[in-house]
């Protein structure tokens, strides 16, 4: 059914009207982008605003939307297909202590349109993974717009595929065993090294199986 299939979104510019019976109301889009997700800090933004920190070094193009239900975050223009997840020591509410730095490292489900489909051998669809690590400590001063307050590593997949501690989360110690902390400004370079060396992986893994 035609008037059924899927509805791809299109860029918006904020200056979009709510209207009511063809008469504009006094919101657009942009009140609601502000009252919505203005606070970049909290658990439920963050994650996004940190997909678009790592697609922002690599060049992005903001008018190829987000998708929901991908099995990963972002792609390249060159096909690298990026997982990013991200954890903080700050968070919104009020704290007796920082927050212990945790990331989930969980085999993507398959999804289609939001409908897990069955998948009996779940894995990471991913060729690389970036963890963003919001590490500044001062709640009265922090600021996820500022890079500096952040730290970044980069991993190519297959490591996580061998990783013998746990297959659904990760610790910062733990990570740091496996890559060192990189600033914004070395994203993109990290990120094509990475990608080599996971692509090696992939072909040196082929030539086993023949």
């Amino acid at each position: 059914m035609d008037e059924l299939k899927a509805i791809k979104a299109k860029p918006k510019n904020g200056n979009e009207f709510l209207t009511n019976n063809g008469e504009k109301t006094k919101y657009n889009l942009l009140a609601f982008w502000s009252w919505s997700v203005s606070d970049i800090l909290s658990n439920a933004t963050r994650g996004r605003f940190a997909e678009f920190i790592v697609g922002s070094a690599f060049g992005l193009d903001p008018r190829n939307l987000r998708d929901e239900w991908d099995t990963y975050d972002l792609k390249t223009d060159t096909g690298i297909k990026i997982e990013v997840k991200s954890a903080a020591y700050i968070q919104t509410w009020d704290q007796k202590k920082i927050s212990t730095i945790s990331f989930s490292i969980k085999p993507a489900q398959y999804r289609v349109f939001g409908k897990i489909v069955e998948d009996l051998n779940p894995k990471r669809r991913a060729d690389i993974y970036v963890f963003c690590h919001l590490k500044h400590l001062d709640k009265t001063k922090i600021d996820p717009l500022k890079m500096e307050q952040w730290d970044f590593y980069v991993l190519p997949t297959f490591m996580l595929d061998k990783y013998e501690r746990s297959q659904s989360s990760i610790t910062l110690n733990s990570l740091k065993r496996l890559s060192e902390p990189i600033s914004y400004s070395e994203l993109k370079e990290k990120i094509n090294v990475a990608n080599e060396k996971q692509k090696k992986q992939t072909n040196d893994n082929q030539a086993a199986s023949t």
